[in-house]
């Protein structure tokens, strides 16, 4: 099968959504089919063969984050080019909510077109004055999948209609083996986080917090941003900035503890799958999204969202447990395979399948 995805945000910038269409990218080529993706860079990016960038990307604040995208006459440009010389059997375009190439690629294409939403979201104003373009292009849509039970439920009550449910996928086994980061290793004490740090979401204020009441406790920080670390723990909290992919999965393995102790806006949870796929003891709110992947508790422990004290206190207990740590990681590994791209990815094939039986290729459509 020929498959087209539309990535929505920068692909030289990292973030859920891209590694996710990347791996799903990879994980479809590697089950024999034919891919292409198209996605927002900088003209000079090193794009991967199957990548094609349409230029630069604009920061834009989005669902309590900052997303880079791309929405104009030259990307709408090349975007009818990629589809009308692409052939696809189907094209799947991924947050056809979000302004960027999403919403293009619906108004330039006809045929069966899949979308994927990621994101849970609430009403807002701006949902509202840009309902009627989303509608249009949320017509031309042959089929839809949801990450999450949130994201589906947001889908439904804003847009109407339904959508397949089919979560996030991790590559469990490029996360399994790595060395610790140097002078690092578990040890007892060590918990981490990852993510950026200056989003109030990612939670870390919280863990900051708490870190406060975890005093023999030591934090491992990977992300971008700035944060304020207050003075009384500042000799305990060393933070790695953005690392590479490598240094990521190196950071999982360095940890006694891997903490997510975001407040919301969650659809899935990829940093615990990731977490969980490394062998990590994994920590998490118990937002909805975090309870679905952990088993409510049987992958990995949870504390109340936003409660420091509670997040302290369970910090404390699993670091002075080995025993449950061991037992939760080694139920996390059995936990995350389904989530396991080579499952997910044929459940996605699924489907394309369903969509193009009734339906020819992918064309540009002339007439929008």
């Amino acid at each position: 099968m020929n498959v087209g995805i539309v990535c929505p945000y920068s692909w030289d910038v990292p973030g859920g959504v891209k590694q996710h269409i990347d791996d799903l990218a990879q994980a479809l080529m590697a089950q024999g089919h034919q891919v292409s993706v198209i996605a927002p860079a900088e003209e000079d990016a090193d794009l991967p063969p199957y990548v094609t960038g349409t230029g630069r990307a604009v920061p834009v604040p989005y669902n309590g984050s900052v997303a880079r995208m791309s929405f104009g006459f030259l990307s709408a440009a090349r975007v009818r080019r990629w589809i009308r010389e692409g052939g696809f059997d189907v094209l799947h375009i991924h947050e056809p909510l979000v302004p960027s190439l999403g919403v293009l690629a619906c108004w330039a294409a006809k045929g069966p077109i899949v979308a994927t939403f990621h994101a849970s979201f609430n009403r807002s104003r701006a949902i509202a004055i840009a309902e009627p373009m989303l509608r249009s292009a949320l017509e031309k849509l042959s089929g839809r999948i949801a990450v999450s039970d949130a994201a589906r439920k947001s889908l439904v009550e804003q847009f109407g209609g339904d959508s397949v449910l089919i979560p996030n996928g991790v590559t469990v086994s490029r996360y399994t083996e790595a060395e610790p980061l140097p002078g690092w290793g578990p040890d007892g004490r060590t918990l981490g986080f990852l993510g950026r740090m200056d989003e109030p979401r990612k939670g870390l204020p919280v863990l900051l917090e708490a870190l406060e009441q975890v005093p023999d406790a030591k934090l491992l920080v990977a992300g971008p941003g700035e944060v304020k670390i207050p003075k009384s723990i500042r000799d305990r909290v060393t933070l790695l900035g953005m690392v590479s992919e490598q240094d990521k999965i190196r950071a999982y393995h360095s940890v006694d503890v891997f903490v997510a102790p975001n407040t919301g806006g969650e659809s899935f949870g990829i940093v615990l799958a990731e977490a969980m796929s490394a062998g990590a003891t994994v920590l998490a709110s118990d937002i909805p999204a975090f309870r679905r992947v952990l088993g409510d508790g049987q992958a990995g422990a949870l504390f109340p969202n936003g409660d420091a004290a509670a997040l302290a206190r369970e910090a404390r207990a699993l670091l002075s447990d080995p025993a449950r740590r061991a037992k939760l990681a080694d139920e996390a590994l059995l936990a995350v395979r389904k989530y396991d791209w080579s499952t997910v990815a044929r459940d996605v094939v699924r489907v394309y399948e369903t969509v193009t039986a009734a339906a020819g290729q992918v064309e540009e459509d002339t007439v929008a």
